[in-house]
């Protein structure tokens, strides 16, 4: 009897102590929990040694039927640091940009124009149908390939960011009148990436240019004479194309169950077209069509839910599934703007909260209008790297490193890409054009600390370790506590009144 209450006593204890367990793993920041989405580390600790930033225009162009490419230089120092790769494409009118997937997440801003974007997630539904399911049935059993269906399409326009894993194939298409301008971030520092801190393109159809592949670490990889053979006429690495071209064309004809002739053409050796195609004719896709009204309550809902996500709400997982998720977000509109001055501009993030994809991609971004004159407030990123694109205008802007060096000082103007890293304070001001920018950041919840204004570091600092710190007397550091009453975006000094 002695024996058994001693057992029961035991297990009733054990059962306590697993429970407190549980609870405090509860209680703990899910994040750590998650080693696959932490970011990347194993090549970037010596990389960030930066002495000099500058602002980069693209590196290298090649044309395409309809369209053409652009890359900046993924060897300098900035990116490197990053690990981030940019490109930028320009899609003509009817042009598509052909299927292909990449080793690493990225996120595509929306410069200019509109189109579709289609994205193939592996294991899920074809939920696009052109016909009913009995009809489509009989026209299978018949043979028949009259209908068609696919995976969703969606309509993207100017503003708009697309967030999309690695490994998975997508494409875009260009339906409007202006072309369609995609900057395309891609995160080669992130641990979906498992290969290298090359971004690597696998196109599924087309034949790509050897210099749209990246060339990071690749003199330091194959050595600047293992570069020169693979430039080589006739040399077996000479040419890049698609991935059915490694393929036996036999083993393509029994695997999609076609003739060797039709399986011969999916590798595209005589294809000169480049990567962004023109259609033969406008392209359209199955999906519903919504009237005007439908339309707007459609707008009005997204930004409820947007809303609805900012006010702390526990995701349970049901929210969205991988293949129902959301991968599309606009930046542009002002009524969706998360700070505003009318003195000064406006600021719109997309993280986590309101992109739930985000957070398992691991990265997010921002998009600041700045007025005339206006300044964005000193600031430095706390848990992440920005990566700078400037839409529109121009501006001056510093970056200062840990050693108190100015590692950037200059103006910063219309497709230009700078990279501010990780704890580097900056700050910029806008030029007589007024200043917009577009900025990719390493984490799903970037967060960053101001140098001045309403919600900044000296706001949270006592009058006295101030005065003491830089030998100012206390009413010197009560203006410097102060004299700004604005949050993040600040008004030009003369329409700012001075305490």
């Amino acid at each position: 009897m002695a024996s058994s209450t001693t057992m029961l006593c035991v297990t009733l204890s054990l059962l306590v102590l697993v429970q407190s367990c549980f609870a405090q793993l509860e209680q703990m920041p899910r994040q750590q929990f998650r080693p696959e989405r932490q970011r990347e580390v194993r090549s970037q600790q010596n990389e960030c040694q930066l002495e000099r930033i500058t602002a980069q225009d693209p590196s290298r162009r090649f044309e395409s039927e309809a369209g053409f490419t652009e890359i900046f230089n993924e060897n300098d120092e900035q990116f490197r640091c990053a690990g981030v790769a940019v490109l930028r494409h320009t899609i003509q009118e009817r042009g598509l940009l052909l299927p292909s997937y990449s080793n690493t997440p990225k996120l595509v801003y929306v410069e200019q124009g509109r189109g579709f974007h289609g994205a193939a997630f592996p294991g899920c539904p074809e939920t696009f149908q052109s016909s009913s399911g009995s009809q489509a049935a009989g026209e299978k059993r018949r043979g028949g390939f009259s209908r068609d269906e696919h995976q969703k399409v969606r309509q993207i326009r100017e503003g708009d960011v697309v967030a999309l894993p690695a490994g998975v194939a997508d494409w875009f298409y260009n339906e409007g009148n202006t072309p369609l301008v995609l900057v395309q971030f891609l995160d080669t520092g992130n641990a979906a990436n498992q290969l290298d801190q090359d971004f690597r393109k696998f196109f599924l159809a087309g034949n790509p240019q050897r210099e749209f592949q990246s060339q990071r670490d690749r003199f330091e990889r194959e050595g600047a004479r293992g570069l020169e053979r693979r430039q080589t006429p006739g040399g077996p690495q000479q040419t890049y194309r698609n991935v059915f071209s490694g393929f036996d064309e036999q083993f393509l004809s029994e695997a999609f169950n076609i003739d060797t002739q039709l399986a011969s053409r999916l590798r595209n050796e005589d294809d000169r077209r480049g990567i962004i195609v023109h259609a033969e004719h406008e392209l359209r896709f199955v999906g519903p069509q919504f009237s005007r009204e439908e339309s707007e309550a459609l707008e009005r809902e997204e930004s409820e839910r947007e809303r609805g996500s900012h006010g702390g709400r526990f995701m349970n997982g049901f929210e969205e599934t991988f293949c129902s998720a959301r991968l599309r977000h606009n930046m542009n509109d002002p009524s969706r703007a998360d700070i505003f001055n009318p003195r000064a501009g406006r600021l719109k993030t997309v993280n986590s909260f309101n992109l739930p994809i985000l957070r398992f991609l691991q990265f997010s971004a921002k998009k600041v209008f700045l007025y005339r004159n206006a300044m964005m407030s000193p600031n430095w990123n706390i848990n992440a790297h920005s990566v700078c694109y400037v839409t529109r205008g121009n501006a001056r802007v510093q970056i200062v490193s840990d050693n108190g060096q100015t590692v950037f000082d200059g103006q910063v103007r219309q497709g230009q890409v700078f990279t501010v890293p990780q704890n580097f304070a900056v700050v910029k001001r806008a030029g007589d054009e007024g200043f917009e920018y577009f900025s990719f950041k390493t984490n799903d919840n970037a967060q960053i600390s101001q140098l001045a204004g309403r919600v900044s570091t000296f706001r949270a600092i006592p009058e006295e370790v101030l005065s003491n710190a830089f030998q100012i007397s206390r009413e010197e550091a009560r203006r410097l506590k102060f004299n700004r009453e604005e949050v993040t975006l600040f008004s030009p000094v003369g329409s700012q009144p001075r305490v």
